[in-house]
């Protein structure tokens, strides 16, 4: 396969960080995928989408040097959507419809994707992309579920990752917080447990993507 050209690349760099969604020409968006980097939603608004080796070239690129493990929140200053782990230190930005708008086409951007990377084309069960963005990938199932992320002043779920390969750890202090985002988890294709703390860090659960 061709490398992609500077003007390709620039293309895939722009890419919606959580559902790889694509922005460009017509022409330049059929060249991505006459190349096998990009896939055209089948269905209005025929949208297009990275797929497995889009993702992989863009990771390449865009791999900084040592930054934040957890992703951004999203914002007006760069329309770039970032599912929210409720451990942000900037503010979360607009909330209401039209954050309901973005976190809901991220989530049918993420299902669509589960459908055209997944061998059987299985919607309810995690994709490769969620097994390498496991904090975004878990923190946008609560999001998309309407769990509120952890914020000044405001209880929440908080996922972060953890050392365990494929696993991330979800906290929730709100009355059967735990009990509703183990829910949601499960619904959305992965598995989970819960633990106790450390001393009076409270109980926590463990959620990483069923593979079968």
């Amino acid at each position: 396969m061709k490398p992609p050209t500077a003007a390709q690349r620039r293309i895939i760099e722009a890419a919606d960080p959580a559902t790889g969604r694509l922005s460009g020409t017509e022409h330049q968006l059929t060249a991505l995928v006459r190349a096998r980097l990009a896939f055209r939603h089948p269905r209005p608004p025929h949208a297009y989408f990275l797929t497995p080796a889009g993702h992989r070239i863009r990771d390449e690129d865009t791999a900084p040097a040592p930054a934040p493990r957890e992703p951004s929140p999203a914002t007006a200053s760069t329309g770039v959507f970032a599912a929210r782990t409720g451990t942000e230190t900037a503010p979360a930005g607009p909330e209401g419809p039209a954050r309901a708008r973005e976190v809901r086409s991220a989530w049918e951007g993420l299902v669509e994707l589960r459908r055209m990377t997944n061998a059987d084309g299985a919607r309810d069960r995690p994709c490769a992309w969620e097994r390498t963005h496991l904090v975004q990938a878990a923190a946008l199932v609560l999001e998309a579920s309407g769990r509120l992320p952890a914020a000044p002043g405001r209880d929440g779920y908080r996922v972060a990752d953890t050392p365990q390969p494929e696993a991330v750890a979800v906290r929730d202090p709100a009355p059967d917080g735990l009990r509703a985002c183990a829910a949601a988890l499960e619904r959305a294709g992965w598995q989970t447990s819960e633990h106790a703390g450390a001393r009076a860090a409270g109980r926590y659960l463990l959620a990483s993507p069923r593979r079968t």
